[in-house]
């Protein structure tokens, strides 16, 4: 298995992802600040956009953060990181898995660009309603679907590590607590000693 990654992007989802698995995978460091770089044509079959983090595991080529941390955790560690097809949990854990790319990520983008929300345009609809409802999900419990961890806390801890790390998450309590969690795990602090 081998991840196309760059540091300081979403990559470190994807080595967190594998990290938590503990399989083996190698990293090949990809320069998407470079002007004139050239891929290889692995990378451009994994990833056609030319973005980090994509990955090889053998016929299967594929990018997109999310998605690797679906693939990752079906394929590695069924019912375990993602609940089984036939878990009624399963549709909560897609929901909380796809909320970074849907909608914390856009409205967060939205209030770093000072764009004004329109609720009833933007399916994500703010920047308060994301954190809103993020916090009265969470709730009391540690993690996103109760008391166990999953891939979706991969993508989830991801973003309140990156809201807190640019002073754009809220005062919360619970996201702090939750970020602090997330970071206290072994898998995320090996997969930051690889990508620092």
């Amino acid at each position: 298995m081998k991840l196309f990654w760059a540091p300081q992007t979403r990559s470190s989802r994807a080595v967190w992802m594998l990290e938590e698995l503990g399989v083996d995978y190698a990293m090949e460091l990809i320069d998407i600040r470079a002007k004139n770089r050239e891929d290889s044509g692995e990378f451009h079959r994994a990833s056609p956009m030319g973005k980090v983090p994509a990955l090889v595991d053998g016929d299967v080529a594929m990018a997109e953060s999310a998605a690797l941390c679906l693939y990752l955790a079906d394929r590695y560690s069924p019912g375990t990181l993602a609940p089984r097809v036939d878990d009624p949990q399963r549709g909560r854990f897609l929901y909380w898995l796809m909320y970074t790319p849907a909608v914390v990520e856009p409205a967060m983008s939205e209030k770093f660009n000072n764009v004004a929300p329109n609720r009833q345009r933007s399916g994500w609809g703010d920047f308060d309603t994301m954190i809103a409802t993020w916090e009265r999900t969470l709730g009391k419990d540690d993690w996103i679907l109760g008391a166990e961890f999953s891939a979706a806390d991969v993508m989830l801890g991801s973003s309140a590590i990156f809201l807190r790390m640019f002073d754009m998450l809220p005062a919360s309590k619970a996201l702090e607590a939750y970020a602090d969690r997330c970071m206290a795990r072994p898998a995320y602090q090996r997969a930051q000693a690889r990508v620092s």
